[in-house]
């Protein structure tokens, strides 16, 4: 579909359906994990065990391109439905092995290894649905209400799980996530998402490896979107370990927070995610490409006032001033952070073609994303030999994304 015939998309309603699918289907996800990793420390009590689990399902993202080539050869709403329809089948198939009483740490890694594939496969094709759906001029409200839908589902779904938990067990959270699946599934069945069928010229196997190839080469010889796919690579290197590695360790190691206190920092940055989300439509006609470095260089200053709220001067002023001033430069930068991904993906949304857009999104999520794990390995390690000292690696950090400050005013002129 041409991107010029906004006035041929489907009506809001189609957004707001897909939308609701989106809430279900997010929160079984988030209650599915949830449980699971509950169940696992519970049977083992390892944590490197549940690590090491965490760790497989990941891998499955590297077969988000093929989601990507799928989705621009299918029809999309199709897919969301029979996505939606699998991760429901599994659930229950999970509940029947439970049932049986055969539910064993392999049967959980199972799961959460296919549904890691299945996610993997569903989020270039929701994100592919979006621009079929709203106007060019409404893509990045669009995608902050996407935003804000996935960052409350990670705040609502470990709350009510942990109550379900205690109370029912994991055999209603999974029938509830199944359920829920079952419920997306059936609502995303009345969204219409323009569908042109594509001519086939091979087999299906070779067909989704010519599309793949093109869709590398697509990217690859586009300058605007490698440009922006390498950024999102090295800031993903840097900032996604930072939230999930540094601020666990700071609040639960350096600052030795309780379970509350903990849940409280986790909350604000949620909420303080939700709220760049938000505000994506107050910022969006300022913001410009050749910009796009004046965040990064905020995201770098942030880390000296984040760095100095675990010096040993400030600690020494008790839990409070270090506590309160760690949340207010982490949750800065988690706003800051989601308005940038937010823009740069509506920029790219814009910018591709609609039969090449699945293919697009799906390799700069797989090679942003996979940044990630490096970054992770590398906080650990460094935390683990400065633990005393856990401010030089996020001064670190704060000088390495000064450096992709610099990257991105050269290349993004």
């Amino acid at each position: 579909m041409n991107k010029a015939d906004a006035h041929q998309l489907p009506p809001p309603r189609n957004f707001r359906l897909m939308v609701a699918g989106q809430i279900v289907t997010v929160f079984g996800a988030s209650l599915l994990r949830f449980a699971l990793s509950l169940y696992v420390l519970d049977i083992t009590g390892r944590a490197d065990l549940f690590a090491a689990l965490l760790a497989v399902s990941s891998v499955p993202i590297l077969l988000a391109p093929i989601g990507g080539a799928v989705s621009d050869r299918f029809n999309r709403k199709n897919l969301m439905v029979l996505y939606d329809a699998v991760c429901c089948a599994v659930s229950f198939g999970f509940l029947l092995v439970m049932l049986a009483g055969h539910a064993s740490v392999f049967a959980v890694g199972a799961v959460m290894v296919i549904l890691g594939i299945v996610g993997a496969m569903e989020t270039p094709n929701g994100t592919a649905c979006i621009p079929q759906l709203v106007a060019k001029d409404k893509l990045a409200p669009a995608n902050g209400v996407i935003q804000t839908v996935q960052s409350l589902s990670e705040i609502i779904a470990p709350v009510a799980g942990g109550i379900l938990y205690g109370a029912a067990g994991l055999r209603l959270l999974v029938a509830i996530s199944g359920a829920a699946f079952a419920l997306a599934a059936m609502t995303e069945m009345f969204i219409k998402i323009p569908f042109v069928k594509r001519e086939r010229s091979a087999g299906m196997a070779r067909m989704i490896g010519v599309d793949l190839k093109d869709g590398f080469a697509y990217v690859w010889k586009d300058s605007f979107i490698r440009n922006l796919m390498v950024i999102a690579a090295l800031l993903n290197l840097i900032l996604v370990p930072c939230f999930i590695v540094a601020v666990p360790v700071v609040l639960r190691i350096t600052l030795n927070s309780g379970d509350t206190l903990y849940g409280v920092g986790m909350g604000i940055i949620e909420t303080a995610m939700i709220l760049g989300a938000l505000s994506i439509g107050i910022f969006r006609k300022r913001m410009r490409v050749g910009t796009i470095w004046r965040w990064v260089l905020g995201i770098a200053l942030l880390f000296a006032p984040l760095a100095l709220s675990v010096t040993p001067l400030v600690l020494r002023l008790g839990f409070l001033t270090p506590f309160a001033l760690f949340l207010l430069c982490i949750s800065a930068m988690a706003a800051v952070t989601t308005i940038l991904s937010i823009f740069v993906i509506t920029r790219i949304q814009a910018k591709t073609p609609d039969e090449n857009l699945g293919k697009v999104m799906a390799i700069i999520q797989a090679v942003a994303q996979c940044a990630a794990p490096v970054g992770q390995i590398a906080y650990g390690f460094m935390f683990e030999r400065l633990n005393t000292a856990v401010y030089i690696p996020l001064l670190l950090a704060g000088l390495l994304i000064a450096g992709i400050t610099i990257v991105s005013k050269i290349t993004l002129k």
